[in-house]
């Protein structure tokens, strides 16, 4: 894991003090399936079931970077997966802090939670839902965070979940968007286009 925080950082992927600190903290082997341990601190996506993946650290670490969380913030995490991302966010939050992460299925969100209580977090909540629509009634939020590639639009449904100054991070097809809440009526946008991610599940009606 040294050697691959250590490429990160060097590439410029990795620059946060608080992020860094999280990559060293929290060890990706400790999220990645049995069969696939060996491989845990590749920078290349792994999947762990239901066509999810573990992301890749680079995009996971760009993100991060992105997303800019600090100690005490309220965050939703969006296709939660294997816990991994989560647990970053955990720790770099803090007992002052709160981490939703919301996985709509059930298998992966106790994959994701058994996986996380190594660490023994206070702040972090595992819930099963459908991610795509926010977590209303914790609302609203510092951050918020999707992992997979959920829409061609951002639904203005996050967008009021977010507090004004807040952030979110998502992939809209291959593309990381950043979206900066400055008012209610005003939205900051920048895109970053280049990446591959899985889809985000949806619940049907």
């Amino acid at each position: 894991m040294q050697q691959l925080i250590k490429d990160l950082i060097e590439k410029k992927y990795l620059i946060t003090p608080n992020i860094i600190d999280a990559f060293v903290s929290i060890d990706r082997i400790d999220f990645v399936p049995e069969n696939l341990k060996n491989q845990a601190y590749y920078d290349i996506p792994l999947p762990i079931g239901y066509g999810q993946t573990i992301s890749q650290p680079r995009t996971v670490a760009f993100m991060l970077e992105l997303l800019k969380p600090t100690e005490g913030d309220i965050i939703l995490d969006i296709g939660s997966g294997s816990g991994w991302q989560s647990s970053l966010l955990a720790h770099i939050d803090g007992d002052s802090g709160k981490v939703f992460a919301i996985e709509i299925v059930s298998e992966l969100s106790e994959f994701g939670q058994n996986n996380s209580k190594k660490y023994k977090f206070n702040n972090l909540k595992f819930i099963v839902g459908d991610g795509s629509r926010g977590l209303e009634k914790e609302a609203p939020f510092d951050k918020i965070i999707i992992a997979a590639s959920a829409f061609k639009k951002i639904p203005e449904e996050l967008y009021k979940q977010l507090k004004i100054g807040g952030r979110l991070v998502t992939p809209v097809d291959n593309s990381i968007w950043l979206v900066i809440k400055r008012s209610n009526d005003k939205l900051e946008k920048q895109e970053f286009p280049g990446f591959v991610f899985v889809p985000l599940i949806e619940r049907e009606e």
